[in-house]
């Protein structure tokens, strides 16, 4: 696997304004896939939005297509299933609830950087700076 993809799904997801995009290395708890990507929207709609995103950036970029696309009927928790990672991209009420970060605790964090809130900070700052 490209150690890279779950990263790309990250970024994908920030582009569509995800929020606590949080990478988990699950390899040492699970055979059967290494990551996790875990993401939010406020709304099913955007959680809709996010999923689209990460399938057709993973797609156009690197020719990679989900085994598996699951939820699509709620819009609540969409699950991406690469295979050596998976994509969960949760309505912030439902993540709240299901608290997948607690349950896999003792799974490695991935040190990812959300890209939209960055340039959200540059660009309130270049507003609150006078000229």
């Amino acid at each position: 696997m490209d150690d890279e993809l779950p990263l790309e799904a990250a970024a994908a997801a920030s582009a569509k304004k995800a929020g606590r995009i949080v990478l988990l290395d699950v390899s040492k708890q699970l055979v059967i896939t290494d990551h996790f990507v875990i993401c939010s929207g406020n709304t099913e709609r955007q959680v809709r939005t996010i999923a689209d995103e990460v399938e057709r950036r993973l797609l156009q970029d690197h020719r990679v297509k989900p085994a598996r696309r699951e939820g699509e009927q709620q819009g609540r928790w969409l699950v991406l299933d690469y295979v050596d990672f998976v994509v969960h991209v949760f309505h912030h009420e439902d993540r709240d609830y299901y608290e997948l970060e607690r349950l896999w605790s003792d799974a490695a964090v991935v040190p990812y950087e959300e890209q939209w809130e960055d340039n959200k900070d540059e660009s309130a700052s270049a507003e609150a700076t006078p000229a």
